[in-house]
């Protein structure tokens, strides 16, 4: 589940990333990108590995930060 749980944490950093780097897409990619951090971070609770458990953290907390900046999360 480790890797299942790393796997969808680097697509949810890639969209994470495309959203930084085009700001016109807009909140719309920050809710996708939280949306997949959570649910790695459910995945990574199955295991006893710490890597996709941390990278999805990490998502997440990025993810809320461009969302307050954004103003999509107020």
């Amino acid at each position: 589940m480790n890797i299942i749980s790393t796997i969808v944490g680097i697509v949810g950093l890639l969209i994470l990333l495309v959203l930084i780097v085009f700001p016109v897409i807009g909140a719309i990619s920050g809710w996708v990108a939280l949306l997949i951090g959570i649910i790695g971070l459910i995945l990574s609770a199955f295991s006893s590995k710490k890597t996709g458990r941390t990278l999805n953290i990490i998502l997440i907390i990025i993810a809320l930060v461009r969302l307050v900046i954004g103003g999509g999360l107020v």
